[in-house]
């Protein structure tokens, strides 16, 4: 193949990319911007679907510019997209604009409804249908809501002149035309968190459609992740111009499992940003959670049977270092944070638990509330840096607890990814707690990697899943050092934190 790129639109919660990535999985050229978080009201959170478009066009303008790609078609083999997830919006097929703001996977404004639904079965009523339980984090409460609340929006949805979609649908429908003949398709892995998808047989589900009143003909195509033939080529009016294919789509969290080359059944990755996500490849067969963990498709290459994932999120996490900076004022950046955590032995018996919209894996309370514990007159903003790096951690080491026990699997070793590897002090208490090496690879841009690989995979970029494990290789590795003791301490402690937590709102 002559082409000299894979392409990657990464949208996420808080920013856009456009990254180019070679052969050897190396980041080339990139563009990054941040788009604005709207708090209508408390517990809600919005994006505005226009600025997430506009700021995908710049981002791939700005990188084609970077890389004098004059010609696309030719120097681009394929382009992937990856996208946070459960986030939702609805537009005008005939129009292309949206009904109202695109209501972001932290928001909990169908919490009303799924306790309706709590109240006729319990949370678990679906988990052998969906691998979910009943919350407000999937996109169904949240489509019920826009369908009861956005005028017009229910009529246009069951004509057919409405269309539902997560961010991956929205930007390729609007790259491949629009209202035009924009593709309306959506991978396995983001329809999955829908709660609306049967995770057998990998379609929408009639008895789920119909509890939560979603008309089909409102839903896009479900595709695989990794397709034989691309799902389609850029429009003439896209930055790409006209023909280049569009032939990968992965989730992000499932974007960085591929990403980190977690193709065998017990390999994990961690991937520390705006959230916490832990995800277990468990292969081709259905493996269900007795400890609040969710099921999930990690990927689908062509006809071919998924591969199934156990999955644990942890809502807050840099979105908690962002909140110390913005809110709190007690640091300037991330970097700083990082300094006074590393100035103190240990949190000084501080302990932060950010449930500032509730808990999710394992432990699922909605109700809970952030919380900071421990205090006396002898901690410092040092200790409470650090009680804020080690949230992430102990977050993430009860779902690694629990996924270990569910899928019966011992794991021996940890890939992480995201922005917060890049503290020391957060990855060696990590290791601390896990007792097992946390290893961060040399490119850590791993969602935006895992959309291009499988977009790679269906144009014959590249030919096999042997050649992406010949590109990752490791960076750094951390290694246990705490005493057992000591150890057992912090997770007691911990864990009365938690509970603190838990039932604030009546």
């Amino acid at each position: 193949m002559s082409a000299k790129y894979i392409g990657s639109i990464d949208q996420g919660t808080t920013s856009t990319r456009f990254i180019l990535f070679d052969y050897a999985g190396k980041p080339c050229f990139s563009y990054q911007k941040e788009h604005k978080q709207i708090y209508p009201k408390p517990g809600w959170v919005e994006h505005n679907p226009l600025e997430i478009l506009e700021n995908t066009k710049e981002c791939i303008r700005e990188t084609l510019r970077q890389a004098s790609v004059e010609n696309p078609r030719e120097e681009i083999a394929a382009v992937g997209i990856t996208n946070q997830r459960e986030t939702i919006i609805a537009w005008n097929r005939e129009t292309g604009k949206p009904y109202a703001n695109a209501v972001v996977w932290q928001d909990l404004r169908g919490e009303d409804f799924i306790n309706e639904m709590l109240a006729g079965g319990g949370k678990y009523r679906f988990l052998e249908k969906t691998g979910l339980m009943l919350s407000p984090y999937f996109s169904g409460s949240k489509m019920k809501w826009l369908l009861d609340n956005v005028p017009g929006l229910r009529e246009d949805a069951e004509s057919g002149k409405a269309l539902f979609g997560t961010i991956d649908t929205w930007v390729l429908w609007n790259m491949t035309g629009g209202p035009r003949g924009g593709l309306a398709v959506t991978d396995v892995t983001n329809a999955c968190r829908t709660f609306l998808m049967d995770l057998a047989t990998l379609s929408w589900d009639d008895e789920l459609l119909t509890l939560f009143g979603c008309p089909k003909k409102a839903l896009p195509e479900i595709v695989s992740s990794i397709p034989e033939l691309p799902y389609g080529y850029s429009s003439a009016d896209s930055p790409f111009g006209e023909g280049v294919p569009f032939s990968g789509i992965l989730g992000d969290q499932q974007a960085a499992l591929f990403g980190q080359t977690c193709f065998k059944a017990g390999m994990s990755k961690s991937t520390y940003g705006t959230g916490g996500f832990l995800l277990m490849n468990v292969g081709k067969h259905i493996v269900y959670s007795d400890s609040g963990l969710l099921t999930t498709v990690a990927y689908r290459k062509g006809n071919e049977k998924p591969v199934y994932a156990l999955e644990g999120s942890v809502a807050v996490a840099g979105s908690l270092i962002q909140w110390v900076r913005d809110n709190l004022g007690l640091i300037r950046n991330s970097k700083e944070i990082d300094r006074l955590a590393a100035e103190v032995e240990d949190n000084g018996g501080v302990y932060f638990v950010p449930a500032f919209a509730g808990l999710f894996a394992p432990y699922w309370r909605s109700r809970a509330r952030g919380v900071i514990c421990g205090l006396t007159g002898y901690a410092d903003r040092r200790h409470l840096a650090r009680a804020v790096l080690e949230a992430t951690a102990f977050q993430t080491f009860d779902i690694f607890r629990a996924m270990s026990r569910d899928a019966d699997i011992r794991i021996p070793e940890l890939k992480v990814d995201g922005g917060m590897t890049n503290s020391e002090p957060l990855m060696q208490f990590q290791s601390d707690l896990l007792k097992i090496p946390v290893i961060r690879p040399v490119v850590t841009e791993t969602t935006a990697l895992g959309a291009a690989y499988a977009a790679g995979l269906s144009v014959g970029f590249w030919n096999s899943f042997d050649e992406l494990i010949q590109n990752w290789h490791v960076d750094k590795v951390w290694n246990p050092q705490m005493d057992a003791g000591r150890r057992l301490a912090l997770l007691a402690d911990w864990k009365k934190a938690l509970e603190r937590s838990y039932g604030w709102i009546d």
